[in-house]
């Protein structure tokens, strides 16, 4: 039996003393958290190392796999079994990143975290340093305890714009043979389960074809009016999607959408435009391949926009260039990661998503996840950003109950 399945066993009658809603222990580490200014942008590095130094003040050693030209970094450390065993264990996981303020009209300063009312704001309150900050706090605990199996801290950069840093500590993890038994991934959930979200892909799409004068618009190719073809065909598919299925109805949107976001074209009003780009993005159901979408969409592409446009110019494209792909999950039921977090939350309900996490890509690894951690997702990603005390609290209540619950002593009840 899995480490998970045997603490879902025992972590009923476990120790769980949870900290004071209005002062919980794990402030400390949240507010310095959140203190860096971690926008997907600029570096995480330095928060990184921080992270890593005060772990390696423990007796906890980490590996960091890097990304950018070595200023962005993730960070992967593993507080062992009692009998130094470091392989097997559950993985919490937390991006570092943080979405941009720019635009945003906050009442507080977002890199000087404050509580109001019992709220703390700030950007990354919610999404996710919350988490992040719990379980930082908590890694004493964890070494005082004599784990049966490890637990491990992963953290990533550059979740946000297209979980780009994971892959590269989930590759890692795989070349050293490093094989969790499950992962908790703590987007803000308000600490109920989460089974299952959408997968993320987002393109670019240049369009290229030939400029002329307008009074001449024979002798050149609109490259604007081939992309609003092609952007028509991703929303007639879209439109497919939403009338035909397939649907999955606990989802809040039941069905694969798909749109257009961002277009740039053209320079002049009296000059053929040679160039045009966009970007979409499709979040699909897990249970349809991704990459069939896309096989549609370029498909058409090639087979019904390019003929007629190099009829008119010889040299017209299109090309399309991947700007973000994050798998989405669907956690069985039965697996031993799943039972354990209902267990630890006391929450049977299925609840899926539309947003999309990391925990699809631990899932593709071979490693059964769930989304579970403090705080509202309706938070994320605003001004004025917040996550209340009590559900850090609640936080570090469900973390202690993990703990306690994999210990050699609850495992052997």
């Amino acid at each position: 039996m899995s480490v998970a399945a045997e603490t879902a066993q025992t972590t009923q009658s476990s120790p769980s003393s949870s900290a004071s809603a209005t002062s919980p222990v794990s402030l400390p580490w949240v507010t310095r958290l959140v203190s860096m200014d971690t926008v997907s942008r600029h570096p995480n590095l330095g928060l990184i190392e921080t992270v890593r130094d005060a772990l390696r003040a423990q007796g906890v050693e980490s590996t960091l796999t890097y990304g950018h030209d070595g200023k962005w970094a993730n960070l992967f450390a593993t507080v062992p079994a009692h009998d130094g065993e470091t392989n097997g264990g559950i993985v919490l996981s937390g991006h570092t990143d943080v979405v941009p303020v720019d635009g945003q009209k906050w009442d507080s300063d977002p890199f000087k975290p404050e509580i109001r009312d019992g709220l703390l704001y700030g950007r990354g309150t919610c999404d996710m340093k919350g988490f992040i900050g719990a379980a930082l706090t908590l890694v004493p605990e964890m070494q005082r305890t004599k784990l049966a199996k490890p637990i491990h801290l992963a953290l990533s950069f550059d979740e946000e714009v297209g979980c780009a840093g994971a892959p590269l500590m989930i590759e890692e993890l795989v070349k050293r043979g490093v094989k969790p038994e499950g992962c908790i991934v703590g987007e803000p959930t308000s600490m109920r389960p989460i089974v299952a979200h959408k997968g993320i892909n987002a393109y670019q799409c240049c369009v290229r074809g030939h400029a002329a004068h307008s009074s001449l618009t024979p002798r050149g190719l609109n490259a604007i009016e081939y992309a609003a073809r092609l952007i028509c065909y991703i929303r007639d598919m879209a439109d497919e999607f939403r009338a035909q299925g397939p649907f999955d109805e606990l989802y809040d949107v039941p069905f694969t959408t798909a749109q257009a976001s961002t277009i740039e074209g053209g320079n002049a009003i009296n000059t053929v435009p040679a160039e045009c780009r966009f970007v979409f993005e499709f979040r699909n159901l897990p249970a349809l391949d991704p990459d069939a979408i896309f096989a549609r969409i370029e498909r058409y592409a090639r087979e019904t926009l390019l003929p007629k446009m190099q009829r008119e110019h010889a040299a017209a494209a299109i090309e399309f260039t991947k700007i973000a792909a994050a798998p989405g999950l669907d956690a069985a039921e039965q697996a031993a990661i799943t039972q354990l977090v209902r267990t630890l939350t006391a929450d049977q309900a299925q609840r899926k998503v539309a947003y999309g996490t990391e925990a699809g890509l631990f899932a593709r690894a071979g490693i059964p996840s769930v989304v579970c951690g403090p705080g509202d997702i309706e938070q994320a990603h605003k001004a004025n950003e917040f996550v209340s005390l009590a559900q850090l609290a609640a936080c570090e209540g469900f973390l202690r109950k993990l703990i306690h619950g994999m210990s050699v002593e609850a495992l052997a009840r």
